[in-house]
């Protein structure tokens, strides 16, 4: 029987050999034999293997923890990014905003120099050159009739035909409102107040948006 115990505790170490230590007592207490056969505890060792699925369960519920919490940090993350974003996006618009109405005004102002003209009295270097397409594209003050003609106005005068250069331009082409999204600019002609909202049709001596929003800074868009 001693014989057979022996033969028995030498399989259970072949069969145990990657193990951990365990006390005297601790392994007296849980070295078991049940009908001649090793339960997987003997010599006050613990198979490797039950511990390792005991440390594989506890890093799961670790892991899931961690998970829940790094979603709870990119939701509070998100939240806070989200209205970040709209205001970046609105300080896009408003310096686009900024650009076209200096772009526009800018050309308005050299238009007004070279077809400048008080009634009948021709000022302008281009327009004293060319005195019929001068009343045409210009109101009484210089200015042009509509944004159009900043695209391209047509030269009569001997020299332009001379040098080739029948087409005076001051824009390539009309920018968009980038907070309408369309080129649906308001006017103002230049005898009409600081604050009209209606356009006497005869020149373009200022733009405007039409939007009536609020600026980041408080102000009006259409104040611009």
């Amino acid at each position: 029987m001693i014989a057979s115990r022996n033969a028995y505790q030498e399989q259970c170490q072949d069969l145990m050999i990657r193990t951990v230590p365990l006390s005297q007592a601790q392994a007296k207490s849980m070295l078991n034999f049940v009908g001649g056969t090793c339960h997987g505890i003997i010599y006050g060792f613990v198979p490797r293997r039950k511990l390792h699925c005991e440390k594989l369960v506890k890093e799961s519920g670790v892991t899931l923890l961690e998970l829940m919490i790094t979603l709870t940090i990119v939701m509070v993350l998100a939240s806070v990014a989200m209205p970040l974003s709209r205001v970046s996006a609105k300080r896009t618009h408003e310096i686009e905003l900024r650009q076209h109405l200096r772009i526009m005004r800018a050309a308005i102002d050299t238009f007004k120099l070279e077809w400048n003209r008080d009634g009948d009295l021709l000022l302008g270097p281009v327009c004293v050159k060319n005195k019929l397409t001068c009343k045409d594209v210009t109101s009484v003050y210089g200015y042009p009739k509509s944004l159009d003609m900043l695209l391209g106005v047509t030269l009569g005068s001997e020299e332009a035909a001379v040098r080739g250069t029948t087409t005076r331009r001051y824009l390539r082409h009309l920018p968009l409102d980038p907070l309408t999204g369309k080129a649906d600019w308001l006017f103002r002609c230049y005898k009409d107040a600081p604050n009209t909202l209606s356009w006497c049709g005869e020149d373009v001596y200022d733009v405007m948006t039409q939007s009536q929003d609020t600026a980041l800074d408080g102000t009006k868009y259409r104040d611009w």
